[in-house]
C-alpha cells in the first residue's frame, strides 16, 4: 500500500448471508474491532434486507455500509432490483458492481457493469468495480488483456471527477471462495496493470490516487503479506468478513 497517495480500504462482502438481527450483532462486533483504527477505511457491503439494521448498528462508528449491487435505471418494471436512489435514502455510501458471482450466475456483462457503476456515481455513491480473469484465461497467459479490457469497459464514460469515487477490486475468479489465493506477487502485478490502464485513460496523477483492492480469498493469515505490496491498497473480503476476529485482523494488517 502507498497511503501517502491513496486511501487503504478494507471492504467486506457478505454475499447472501445474515438476517437483519444477525447483521446488527455482526456490524457491532466489527465496529468494536475497528474502533480507533483510522489507518484504513472500513466498509461492510450487506444484503439489501440487512441495510437498515446495518446502518443503525454502524451509526457513530468508523464503519461505512455498502450494498452488493445496484440497478442502472432510476425506476421501472425491473422486478427484484434496487435503484441507487433507494440505496442512498437507506443510508448506503458504497456499492459493489461487477462481482464475479453476478457475472457468472446473473448474466452481468461489461456493459451492464458500466451502466451500474455510472448510476451509482450519479447518485453520489462510492463504487467498487470488480474485474478479474477465470482460471482458463490465466493459464492461457491472457490475464493482462482480460483485466485491461474489463477495466476500460467498466470506466467508459466515467469522468475524471467521478473517478475519485471509484475503487477497483481485482478479484481473480479462480480464487473466489475456492481457498486459492493469488500470490502477493501476482496480486501486485495485476493491480499494477489496472493502475497502468487508468493512467492511460486519466493520467498518472489520477492513477496514483486510485485505490485498487485485492479480492480473492484474502484472510487474516495472508492479508499482511498481500497488503505489503505497493499496488495492493486494501481488500474486498468475502468469508472472513463474516468473522469479527478474522476481519479485525485484516483491518489491523492494513494499519
Amino acid at each position: 500500500m502507498n497511503k501517502a497517495t491513496r486511501a487503504a480500504v478494507i471492504a467486506g462482502n457478505w454475499k447472501m448471508n445474515k438476517t437483519p438481527s444477525e447483521a446488527s450483532v455482526l456490524v457491532s462486533a466489527i465496529a468494536e474491532r475497528a474502533a480507533g483504527k483510522d489507518g484504513c477505511r472500513v466498509v461492510l457491503c450487506v444484503p439489501y434486507v440487512d441495510i437498515p439494521a446495518a446502518v443503525e448498528a454502524a451509526r457513530g462508528t468508523n464503519v461505512k455500509i455498502g450494498a452488493e449491487n445496484v440497478h442502472f435505471k432510476e425506476s421501472g418494471a425491473y422486478t427484484g432490483e434496487i435503484s441507487a436512489a433507494m440505496l442512498v435514502e437507506c443510508g448506503v455510501e458504497y456499492v459493489i458492481v461487477g462481482h464475479s458471482e453476478r457475472r457468472q450466475y446473473f448474466g452481468e456483462t461489461n456493459e451492464t457493469v458500466n451502466l451500474r457503476a455510472k448510476a451509482g456515481l450519479a447518485a453520489g455513491l462510492k463504487v467498487i468495480i470488480c474485474v478479474g480473469e477465470v482460471l482458463e484465461e490465466r493459464q492461457s497467459g491472457i490475464t493482462s488483456e482480460i483485466v485491461s479490457m474489463q477495466t476500460k469497459l467498466a470506466l467508459a464514460g466515467i469522468t475524471p471527477e467521478e473517478l475519485e469515487n471509484v475503487i477497483i477490486a481485482y478479484e481473480p475468479v479462480w480464487a473466489i471462495g475456492t481457498g486459492l489465493t493469488a500470490t502477493p506477487e501476482q496480486a501486485d502485478e495485476v493491480c499494477g496493470i489496472i493502475r497502468s490502464v487508468v493512467a492511460g485513460l486519466y493520467g498518472e496523477d489520477k492513477a496514483m490516487a486510485l485505490t485498487v483492492q485485492y479480492g480473492g480469498s484474502m484472510n487474516d493469515k495472508n492479508a499482511a503479506e498481500l497488503l505489503s505490496k505497493v499496488n495492493v491498497d486494501g481488500g474486498l473480503i468475502g468469508g472472513a468478513s463474516l468473522k469479527p476476529d478474522a476481519f479485525g485482523s485484516i483491518i489491523d494488517a492494513a494499519q
